[in-house]
């Protein structure tokens, strides 16, 4: 059987985890991004690829690619092509098996039930069998991972999931509109009250100890209130450098939605 093509529309960390998934199951698996990516955990998406020209992540490799001619290249190496392509112009013109929407937006920004013969989505703003095929939850607690055939995910909280103790002080968010500077990196200890990052002239503080486990990348024009970084307060140093166990359970859902997508399109058959 053909090989079957997978484009994932976003490299942050849980698109990474479908990502990740889906190249282990030895999918051919693109991914499309801005040309600026606001991933925060960025030592663990492939959308770094962008900044970097290529980025290894638990042994993967992602690379930054000019366009689709160069994706049977990077694939043949055992790699994963990375392609700014913010409105989705290869996916219209390879018509992919398979598109997994993983931007994150909390709304559907333009992906279709009709983009291809199975159209998986992430999180909330989709309503599976109207917006795709299926739509899988994002949101921690117990049906993180599941996968929705009818329905749809949790509604957004505005409220980010509890580590260590910690929600909403855990996050970093701009205190003004201006360029962003970062002062420390990804994986630095930092203590209650420490400057970790600018914008502008003013200072980003972190409220809780912890471990630096995302930053913004530097350079990138930021709005009040945006989300520029992410205090772990288990102070794990691994964890800001491996996959997330949220990442690889959201992950783990995409595969069976695509599995199950594929199968019940006749476009791949299991043994009796």
């Amino acid at each position: 059987m053909p090989a079957i093509w997978v484009a994932v529309k976003g490299g942050g960390d849980l698109g990474t985890g479908a990502v990740l998934r889906l190249h282990r199951a030895g999918f051919r698996v693109w991914v499309t991004e801005l040309p600026r990516p606001l991933a925060i955990r960025r030592a663990v998406a492939v959308a770094s690829a962008v900044y970097e020209g290529a980025v290894t992540i638990e042994g993967h490799t992602a690379r930054r690619v000019e366009d689709p001619s160069a994706f049977p290249a990077v694939w043949a190496r055992g790699e994963i092509p990375v392609l700014v392509d913010p409105e989705g112009e290869s996916i219209r013109s390879l018509r992919p098996e398979v598109v997994v929407d993983a931007i994150m937006a909390k709304r559907n920004t333009g992906t279709a039930l009709t983009d291809a013969p199975v159209v998986v989505a992430l999180g909330p703003g989709f309503v599976a069998g109207v917006d795709c095929y299926a739509v899988v939850e994002t949101a921690r607690g117990h049906d993180l991972g599941r996968v929705y055939y009818t329905g749809s995910a949790l509604p957004d909280t505005g409220i980010p999931g509890t580590l260590g103790g910690h929600d909403v002080l855990r996050v970093l968010r701009a205190p003004c509109a201006g360029l962003f500077r970062e002062v420390r990196r990804i994986g630095d200890r930092v203590e209650a009250g420490e400057v970790v990052a600018f914008v502008g002239e003013t200072p980003v503080r972190t409220a809780i100890a912890g471990v630096l486990r995302g930053l913004l990348a530097d350079g990138l024009e930021v709005t009040p209130g945006m989300k520029v970084g992410d205090v772990d307060p288990r102070a794990e140093v691994r964890h800001c450098f491996t996959v997330s166990d949220k990442a690889w359970a959201v992950g783990g859902g995409v595969l069976e939605a695509v599995l199950r997508g594929l199968r019940e399109k006749g476009l791949l058959r299991f043994a009796d």
